[in-house]
């Protein structure tokens, strides 16, 4: 198979032929894409079109609402990934925040937009719906009960939706092998996602890539898909069945390009570890038990500012 499989998933819950194809796509890529989704097809012509109108507002007015050290929510043109700038301007929306490692946490909105904020948090909530189906699936593809591990999204899960703007880059680069460039940009240097699964949304330019049997794949974009990639966590619950697929976007010298990505997370006092129907006297656990909030909070400050080494769950094997 040169590129990832499509997974039609309008029969998700009922069809062992569809829950069969999840599974296969999670072993091999991490990486696929879904139809028959369910999210209007209008939604989505929406968000595109507020999240181009959004990065084409003046700076100062895109600063006025800048995300910070003590608040993750907001615009951010300097993110780090492998402690290396990437070439891209973000906005991030999620939960307000009154406890635990990241309280302050505030949305912020643009006041001259104001179908921006209707238009994100109706996305926010189909994303969600997908995402909470396909963990389902996942969890029984793992032998254990469908409810089992959306356990760690309640009461409230810590899920954030990212608006990513490419701008066009002069000095692009395209490295082979899985290395942050020594000359010229990536839109998003390599990494796993930490959360559960990611949604994506993207336009209709190439750029992400997934690396899979030594050599980097490009997602092709479809106007009626969504691209889904699973994350570490999940890669966790699973023992290393499934792993979370390095991924990287690239920079372009010839066009802009748009994505919005979901980020389904559960709640700060989760702790994660290999489900007990994946372990076995033959293949024990590999990972120690990891806590999400402090997990999430070490990974947001690296991505904040070059804050020491980025976290891993690689630092949680056992």
């Amino acid at each position: 198979m040169k590129n990832v499989p499509v997974i039609d998933i309008r029969a998700l819950e009922e069809e062992r032929l569809v829950n069969s194809a999840l599974d296969e796509a999670c072993r091999t890529w991490g990486f696929f894409q879904i139809v028959g989704h369910g999210i209007d097809a209008s939604l989505l012509i929406d968000v595109r079109e507020q999240m181009r109108a959004f990065f084409a507002l003046p700076t100062v007015e895109k600063q006025a609402i800048v995300r910070t050290a003590k608040n993750a929510w907001g615009f951010y043109d300097q993110e780090l990934t492998k402690n290396a700038r990437d070439w891209k301007e973000i906005f991030d929306v999620g939960p307000a925040e009154t406890e635990g490692s990241l309280a302050g946490n505030e949305p912020q909105w643009p006041p001259r937009m104001p179908q921006f904020k209707t238009t994100m948090m109706h996305f926010y909530e189909a994303c969600e719906n997908v995402a909470q189906r396909l963990l389902a699936a996942i969890a029984n593809n793992l032998g254990m009960p469908p409810r089992h591990l959306l356990d760690a999204f309640m009461p409230t899960h810590t899920s954030f939706l990212r608006l990513n703007y490419y701008p066009l880059c002069d000095h692009a680069a395209e490295p082979v092998s899985v290395t942050t460039p020594t000359s010229g940009q990536l839109g998003i240097n390599h990494h796993t996602d930490a959360g559960a699964l990611t949604v994506l949304l993207q336009d209709e330019q190439r750029g992400l890539q997934v690396y899979r049997d030594e050599r980097w794949y490009t997602i092709e974009p479809r106007a009626d898909s969504l691209v889904i990639n699973i994350g570490d966590i999940v890669q966790v619950w699973s023992n290393d069945r499934y792993r979370a697929p390095l991924h990287r976007v690239l920079a372009s010298t010839a066009a802009e390009r748009y994505s919005a990505p979901f980020f389904f997370n559960p709640s700060y006092e989760t702790n994660y570890a290999p489900l007990p129907s994946v372990v076995s006297e033959s293949d024990p656990p590999r990972y120690r038990a990891i806590n999400w909030g402090d997990f999430r909070n070490g990974r947001a400050a690296g991505d904040y500012a070059d804050d020491g080494e980025e976290i891993q769950i690689s630092q949680f094997r056992v």
